[in-house]
């Protein structure tokens, strides 16, 4: 109708429905067959079968004990014949996840609280008792200072310090390890893991393992992947270190066990898989206080009744158990939003081949006239085409 404008807000109350235009294009019709094969593959391949989105998954809750076994023997100017067991050695007993074997010691016996001569350091040598403050000390000296600078050797003179006595000296670390022999023992991994989600729980000690199998078998990823009972130079080994020249100086080694389980299938086949790494810096030139040690004492009365200690300044292998994994299992609604998603996605298609066909192709224009019709549904209009329809039916009838 002559005169009549549409508001400029007017295209909020417009509605727009799709019209299906069959194209004869084989390029347009092959790229659309192409992008929804693609899409097919993705969702059925890797959504559904690869990363199993029919299932719903659970994390894993897991528990780990160890005992450490083995004997060593040594024979030296300063341990003299010496046996080690797991009560030497494995320092605590008893760690959450963790155990720690020493493979390297030094030692320091008979010492008492008393005055001797500090360490030979940049800080602690002196020509005159001037040179020691009394009283003062840092966290890098072996005890108090006393005022008094004395012979240390016939050459060098230090302060003198009011200590444990003689002080330990670990400015030369035994090489090769004392106790290199920790690469033949043995530690037993027991782990117990659940899913709650599914009300499923399992051992690492697989159910058809018995007394004699677990006092022969020795982890072997090829021969016996699931025995539970780790020898130490193995698991070094597997992570691509030489034990010997790890257990100078100690260091972190990380135990990982996973558990991915598809319990659609039988609980036989939920087994764990372990695997090895190294977790502190190897490159002991690049890394400051490198390797792995700590101190401890044990403490006696002597014939004197004087209370006399031997500092064991310890250096070995920690060991860290990390267990990770997820169950999953079949359930209904995963795997419907995942086939919707998928269906929602064969929408790409058509979205890639309208752009192609309306605004890449020398005929998109013709295209544009086929895909889009405009309709305008206003009263006036309808009216004034209603009466232009009766006027034109009544010259007929003439």
């Amino acid at each position: 109708m002559e005169g009549y404008c549409t508001p400029a807000w007017d295209f909020l109350l417009e509605y727009d429905t799709p019209r299906i235009v069959l194209i004869k294009n084989r390029t347009v019709g092959v790229i659309n067959r192409l992008v929804q094969l693609g899409i097919l593959a993705y969702v059925i391949g890797w959504v559904l079968v690869w990363e199993k989105g029919y299932q719903e998954f659970d994390s894993i809750i897991g528990s780990v004990t160890t005992k450490v076994k083995g004997l060593a023997f040594t024979n030296s100017t300063l341990l003299e014949e010496h046996v080690w067991d797991a009560a030497d050695y494995v320092i605590p007993s008893q760690q959450e996840s963790s155990f720690f074997v020493m493979t390297n010691v030094i030692l320091t016996k008979n010492q008492v609280q008393g005055r001797c001569p500090e360490l030979p350091n940049k800080t602690s040598r002196c020509k005159s008792d001037s040179d020691c403050a009394a009283g003062y000390h840092d966290p890098h000296s072996n005890g108090i200072l006393t005022g008094k600078c004395v012979n240390y050797n016939e050459k060098v003179q230090t302060c003198e310090i009011f200590a444990w006595c003689p002080v330990e000296n670990d400015t030369v670390i035994p090489k090769p390890a004392i106790l290199g022999a920790a690469e033949n023992f043995t530690v037993l991994i027991k782990n117990s893991i659940a899913f709650p989600k599914f009300h499923f729980s399992k051992r690492n000690i697989l159910t058809n393992a018995n007394t004699s199998y677990l006092k022969a078998c020795r982890f072997n990823r090829k021969n016996d992947p699931f025995c539970p009972i780790f020898r130490l130079g193995d698991m070094v080994q597997e992570a691509g270190e030489d034990f010997q020249q790890l257990a100078v100086q100690g260091g972190v080694m990380g135990l990982f066990i996973e558990w991915n389980c598809n319990l659609d299938q039988s609980p036989s086949q939920c087994v764990p898989k372990y695997a090895f790494q190294r977790l502190d810096n190897k490159h002991y030139s690049e890394t400051l206080s490198p390797g792995y040690n700590f101190r401890f004492a044990k403490y006696f009365i002597n014939k004197n009744g004087t209370e006399t200690r031997t500092l064991i300044k310890a250096y070995g292998i920690r060991f860290e158990v990390e267990v990770f994994g997820r169950a999953g299992k079949f359930d209904i609604i995963p795997t419907m939003i995942n086939i919707g998603s998928g269906l929602a996605l064969l929408g790409v298609a058509t979205i890639l081949c309208d752009i192609i066909v309306l605004y890449l192709l020398k005929k998109s224009n013709y295209y544009k006239e086929k895909k889009f019709k405009y309709v305008e549904d206003y009263e006036l209009g309808i009216e004034s085409e209603n009466s232009y329809g009766t006027i034109e039916n009544s010259g007929n009838t003439n």
